[in-house]
């Protein structure tokens, strides 16, 4: 496999070089704020720190593969969003279920597993991640935790998101720019929901009615 091989998969892109996306390169900026509200909003949190550092993570390997548009680009692109996805998962059962550590990392391989199987079907990559947001809803809900207000959101504009990155392609000779810096910037919001939640759920911080009724 040429891992260098040009990669122009977005309607905004028609040429290689580092400048080609310059609205999806722009819109990287908005994983970099994610980052920066989590980690400010962690205020020490291991957990809350954790997660800034890979939302920061999915920010340097997005903006990397924009500007060089190259195969290893992708897979470093993909890779970032994988991790956070995974780390979530895994840490989902033990923050809002208290389950034990020894269990709750399966939550990882099971997603994994069901993202794999998803894109064999030709589901996709990412549509796991949006019924994974609602299922976490749903469970909240029937829990009665406050939270499970956040996954709705957070699914909502996921489910939104993704609608922009499917009809990036399509609608090229009527929007040259296209869609998906609008995945951009949706996705940096789901990032950040999600983030807050977890840190407000996570023990060492405040109760959710101590922190604001848990809004957004």
């Amino acid at each position: 496999m040429n891992w260098t091989a040009y990669v122009d998969g977005y309607c905004e892109r028609t040429a290689p070089g580092l400048w080609g996306e310059p609205l999806n390169d722009l819109a990287n900026l908005a994983f970099l704020g994610a980052a920066g509200m989590v980690w400010w909003r962690a205020d020490g949190q291991r957990t809350g720190r954790v997660l800034a550092a890979l939302i920061g993570l999915i920010f340097v390997a997005s903006s990397v593969f924009h500007l060089v548009a190259t195969r290893w680009g992708a897979v470093a692109d993909s890779a970032a969003i994988l991790l956070f996805t995974l780390f979530y998962a895994a840490a989902f059962p033990r923050v809002f279920f208290q389950a034990k550590a020894k269990w709750s990392w399966l939550g990882a391989p099971v997603f994994l597993a069901i993202t794999g199987a998803s894109a064999a079907l030709g589901g996709g990559l990412y549509l796991p991640a949006l019924v994974g947001l609602a299922g976490f809803a749903i469970a909240l809900g029937i829990k009665r935790d406050p939270y499970w207000l956040h996954f709705v959101m957070a699914a909502a504009v996921f489910a939104l998101s993704l609608s922009f990155r499917t009809i990036d392609g399509v609608i090229c000779g009527d929007f040259p720019a296209g869609t998906h810096f609008l995945w951009h910037l949706l996705n940096a919001v789901v990032l950040y929901i999600v983030a807050k939640a977890m840190i407000g759920k996570t023990p060492e911080a405040p109760a959710p009615e101590d922190d604001a009724g848990a809004s957004v």
